[in-house]
């Protein structure tokens, strides 16, 4: 028996499949979008989603108006610190992983290292996303 039985909240069926994934193709090496003919190069599923990885571990967190605040990553906020190497590292990994849990195509972060190399930063991750893994390098 049930205590408002005319007061029962319909379920609703959310449509759980996602539209395919685009972004612009990027040249990782010079830092910059690709074009062809003038115009860019648009590319699609897990490819498109590291894209987006790659911009969001190189992308300093509410430094650039044009990104909302939860873009981006605070990993550059440990170089220069006088923190063990063990919690620079550790620090750097749960910065990386706040970064990119905000994506919908990701379901798993894994295999994340961080080096710091005088006053550079390297970070490696592996990503899986719904079409499938990919690795991601990033230097800053």
């Amino acid at each position: 028996m049930e205590l408002f039985p005319i007061i029962q909240p319909e379920l609703t069926v959310v449509d759980s499949e996602m539209p395919l994934y685009k972004e612009v193709a990027w040249n990782f090496e010079d830092a910059c979008p690709i074009f062809k003919n003038g115009n860019p190069v648009f590319i699609t599923g897990k490819e498109a989603v590291k894209v987006w990885v790659w911009k969001a571990l190189i992308t300093v967190r509410t430094l650039f108006p044009i990104y909302t605040w939860a873009f981006g990553n605070e990993t550059e906020m440990l170089l220069g610190q006088n923190f063990t190497e063990d919690t620079k590292r550790a620090e750097a990994a749960r910065y990386v992983r706040e970064a990119l849990e905000i994506n919908p195509y990701i379901t798993d972060i894994s295999n994340i290292t961080v080096d710091f190399i005088d006053s550079s930063l390297i970070i490696a991750v592996t990503v899986t996303t719904i079409y499938g893994g990919v690795d991601v390098v990033v230097r800053r």
